[in-house]
């Protein structure tokens, strides 16, 4: 038999259309038929779910894992030689599980249908030979159901084809792309789900690129490469490595950034790589110490190139996990144990790229840049029929930003916020037990904000908070029926990333405590102007700091409500809960 290599080279070079002539009828897609100018609707998922099920009963089962909000089925392919078909018979044999995700953006929805041409390749023996006897396969062809039936021509204007096409949205118009964490959507919370049971070592999310014109391709972003465990950023260098060179053999021209200028339309800005926040596909999965691959086709190029470059990231993919997959199950799992072992120890939130860019090669167009007038501004053309080869700076020196010591045993939740929190933590499959008394004088830390700055718009549903501050030793009540959430599980770094305030995609950031960073109860002026005088006459050293205070600070001299807000917060009436964030760490278990 021919090597799997030389198969994907072969077919590389053999037009979709010669495919689908070859491919079984009942199972081939609109796509195919139509010469890859066309994708069907959610129904032919539907059929050749059932279908894929039925042509191979021994290594296919289709499964509904979840209804959309408008009630929709949510399906997912489950395929492998190895007839393990559940999350516990796929854990029994040790197989790695790879979950291909097609669709989170319906309009790019090159995944779909590049998807299903893989994956009947694969079962029919003609590429990626023997890899559904090492690993378990969970093909997902769209994620995002509800926009993908939201279908009509020109939904993505800055890419070329299909003909017509899903939208980017969910139809409660959530960017499954940025709910990861906070997990709004419904059909997030069933891909999360679905998640925890299976525990994928790989994800793998199949995009198309929005930006310039230029002459590459694709490119493969893989984390951890520059986040998350250290160790575990090795295997995925060799994933995103072994693919980038399995595509380059095929003839693509991919890269290992998102090819979006450093500034926008300004192709001599050149490029910045970096680690994406949690809300991402790419942030979130190397929180829970695994692989996420996002593969980025360009809009530029033609549906059928597209397809044709998904497939063939998708079969390089699951050769790979084939090869590779047992040492990177240890990996993952040393990852695990490790995390398990992170308190006290400084852990990243964020990351920064640093500006010490290396100037390399890129293959784009010749261009002009002239004022527009309509816009007014510049804008970039591009003569898509003169290559030319740009030199520019990368950026992708990566390091950590933001560093906090993890808690020295976990997380207090008070039983007031306990509910909310526990329906979060659940949907991520963090561990937690619920305090069954009271913790009187508990003494653990405690964070209160210096500074709180609600977003000015909505943003995914939230209004937005970030603070200013720093956690303190603080004794406190903490009542009954409080969650403690502790850092010595696989999640920690996931956990830390929820609950730390300051983190960016955490419970605090969007918008979960907006109450507690709120002013409820106030002394009206006249009230105030009489407590100033009671509290200037009993306390002379007061009177003199507030003398002080209007001499040497002249906005704070200008400022009627400053001033009297100065005697409110030495009275009994203020609340001392006021920009206190209502969650504890503790140094101890309690």
């Amino acid at each position: 038999m021919m090597r799997s290599a030389l198969l994907l080279a072969l077919l590389a070079a053999v037009p979709l259309s010669a495919l689908a002539k070859a491919a079984v009828p009942d199972l081939s897609t609109v796509s195919e038929r139509s010469g890859f100018k066309a994708t069907g609707r959610y129904d032919e998922v539907v059929r050749l779910c059932a279908a894929f099920a039925q042509a191979w009963p021994k290594q296919v089962k289709c499964i509904e894992f979840g209804r959309t909000p408008e009630g929709r089925p949510m399906l997912a392919l489950v395929a492998s030689n190895s007839g393990a078909f559940t999350p516990r018979a796929a854990a029994k044999k040790g197989l790695p599980v790879t979950l291909v995700q097609g669709g989170i953006h319906a309009g790019e929805i090159d995944g779909k249908d590049a998807g299903f041409l893989a994956l009947r390749e694969v079962l029919a023996g003609r590429l990626a030979r023997g890899a559904l006897d090492k690993q378990v396969l969970l093909f997902v062809p769209v994620f995002n159901v509800d926009g993908h039936e939201r279908f009509q021509p020109w939904n993505r204007p800055n890419q070329r084809g299909p003909a017509e096409m899903g939208w980017r949205t969910t139809a409660q118009n959530f960017n499954l792309n940025r709910d990861y964490v906070k997990a709004d959507a419904p059909e997030m919370q069933a891909m999360l789900a679905l998640v925890n049971a299976w525990d994928p070592l790989t994800y793998v999310d199949l995009h198309v690129t929005n930006g310039a014109k230029f002459q590459h391709d694709v490119s493969i972003q893989v984390e951890p490469v520059y986040s998350a465990d250290a160790d575990m950023r090795k295997a995925g260098l060799a994933l995103r490595t072994n693919v980038i060179a399995d595509l380059a053999r095929l003839g693509s021209t991919p890269q290992s950034y998102y090819m979006s200028f450093a500034k926008t339309d300004e192709p001599q800005s050149g490029f910045v790589d970096g680690v994406s926040d949690p809300r991402f596909s790419t942030g979130y999965f190397p929180l829970r110490n695994r692989m996420a691959v996002l593969v980025e086709t360009h809009a530029w190029k033609d549906y059928p190139t597209r397809v044709r470059i998904t497939h063939n990231s998708v079969i390089s993919v699951l050769e790979q996990v084939a090869r590779n997959g047992k040492t990177w199950q240890l990996a993952a799992a040393g990852a695990d144990a490790r995390a398990a072992r992170l308190a006290g120890t400084p852990v990243a939130l964020t990351y920064k790229t640093l500006e010490q860019p290396t100037m390399v090669d890129f293959n784009g167009y010749e261009y002009t840049r002239t004022e527009s007038d309509v816009s007014g501004i510049l804008m970039t053309r591009y003569d898509e029929t003169r290559p030319q080869v740009w030199r520019v700076p990368l950026r992708d020196t990566v390091v950590p930003d933001l560093e906090v010591a993890a808690p020295g045993a976990g997380y207090i939740v008070p039983s007031a916020h306990a509910a909310l929190v526990a329906a979060k933590l659940r949907q991520h499959g963090i561990a937690f037990r619920t305090l069954d008394k009271p913790l009187a004088r508990f003494a653990g830390e405690t964070f209160r904000a210096d500074k709180a700055t609600f977003a000015t718009g909505s943003f995914e549903s939230r209004q937005r908070l970030t603070v200013e501050g720093s956690w303190k030793s603080e004794t406190r009540d903490v009542g009954r029926g409080a969650l403690y959430v502790p850092v010595a599980q696989p999640k920690a770094r996931l956990v830390m990333a929820m609950l730390e305030p300051r983190a960016p995609d955490s419970l605090l950031a969007w918008g979960m405590f907006n109450n507690a960073f709120e002013r409820k109860e106030y002394l009206e002026e006249y009230v105030a102007e009489d407590v100033a005088r009671e509290q200037m006459a009993a306390d002379p050293a007061l009177a003199a700091e507030f003398r002080r205070r209007v001499e040497t600070d002249p906005a704070f001299a200008k400022n009627a409500h400053a001033r009297l807000e100065f005697f409110a917060r030495r009275h009994s009436s203020w609340d001392e809960r006021l920009n206190l964030y209502p969650v504890l760490r503790a140094h101890v278990a309690p």
